[in-house]
């Protein structure tokens, strides 16, 4: 073999280790980016207590506007929003962000049970909304998604665009949320939602201030992710051995005392 066919064979083999290397770091950049954009994940409460973000909600200190709030919320600094009868014995306050993983599997286990109790007027439920993805990752989505349920609220139509969000829900690192055309898009799944008044809400970003106050209550709160789930005050999302059934049992006996 001459010395410039093994000097053309040496050339393409160190290429292929080149490009072998390459690939392998990579693949090990992409791996640390999907370790790091996951949302920490524990059985029980269907799941789940989302990262903790030290800067959650730092881009809600941005927003402009005044502080109003949605139609019928409620609670310190009207920054609630409750589904279900006030008579109810028992409440359930759901801290959750739109962009959260770990806030949709929840959502998708406990929602049935959630339903059924508060339309049975057994539970009232209290939503209240964070924007710590946002935080962790950049983007507008959280803030975005929750000023959009706030504008649902005042068309009472807050529970069914609130689920649709979670349906519908965008990988943690896209911020699809952050645009309110899908917002708007989405708005059409629920029946008499998308209005005019609903698009001015929404594209004005009129409740950007109010999500921007709850965030700050979020983080004051000292809670540890989310979502954080409160039954009668007390904190329910580490618990181990919490499932739907027995979810519904805490809130049946309560009524039943």
């Amino acid at each position: 073999m001459s010395e410039k066919n093994r000097e053309g064979k040496r050339t393409a083999r160190e290429r292929l280790a080149d490009e072998r290397e390459k690939q392998k770091s990579a693949d090990k950049r992409r791996r640390t980016l999907i370790v790091g954009a996951s949302v920490v994940c524990v059985l029980g409460l269907a799941a789940v207590i989302g990262v903790v973000a030290a800067n959650a909600g730092k881009d809600d200190s941005e927003s402009a506007g005044p502080l109003v709030a949605p139609s019928g919320a409620n609670g310190e600094e009207n920054l609630a929003i409750p589904v279900g009868k006030s008579s109810a014995k028992s409440t359930l306050t759901v801290w959750e962000d739109f962009r959260c993983p770990a806030c949709k599997a929840f959502e998708t286990a406990y929602r049935s049970a959630i339903h059924e109790l508060t339309d049975a007027g057994q539970l009232r439920a209290e939503y209240r909304l964070a924007t710590i993805i946002d935080g962790n990752m950049g983007g507008t989505g959280s803030r975005n998604a929750a000023n959009a349920a706030a504008c649902a609220q005042d068309a009472g139509k807050f529970t069914a665009y609130h689920d649709v969000l979670y349906d519908n829900q965008p990988p943690e690192t896209d911020d699809a949320f952050g645009k309110n055309s899908k917002l708007i898009e989405l708005a059409a799944k629920v029946d008499g939602l998308d209005t005019p008044a609903f698009r001015t809400c929404v594209e004005k970003g009129t409740y950007n201030t109010w999500v921007g106050k709850s965030a700050d209550a979020f983080q004051k709160g000292g809670f540890s992710g989310t979502p954080t789930v409160l039954l009668d005050g007390k904190n329910i999302s580490q618990d181990q051995t919490m499932t739907p059934a027995k979810l519904k049992q805490l809130v049946q006996q309560a009524n039943q005392g």
